[in-house]
């Protein structure tokens, strides 16, 4: 299986940018220490605050759909319920 690359874009409410990048940043140290990930990279926009960035690569889709399913991603979705305004995540192949 080829590996994956994860683009995912969270955009904070602008009243909770301290909770969110918080609890992001919680995700950090236990997810680069999950079986399968080869980066775990956490960005917020220079010009947005609020914008917050992974840009994460998996050996497998299947490691990646582990991670996803673990229980740190659980407290963080209910740290933040209400906070964010937006998620995306994008499934992205390499090409070159």
């Amino acid at each position: 299986m080829d590996k994956l690359t994860i683009v995912a874009t969270i955009k904070a409410k602008a009243d909770k940018i301290d909770l969110v990048k918080a609890e992001l940043e919680k995700l950090i140290t236990i997810t680069r220490a999950e079986e399968g990930c080869i980066n775990y990279n956490l960005h917020q926009d220079n010009e947005d605050p609020a914008h917050f960035l992974f840009y994460e690569n998996w050996e497998s889709r299947d490691l990646w759909q582990k991670h996803m399913a673990n229980d740190h991603l659980t407290a963080y979705m209910a740290a933040t319920e209400g906070a964010v305004e937006e998620f995306t995540v994008n499934e992205m192949t390499h090409l070159a």
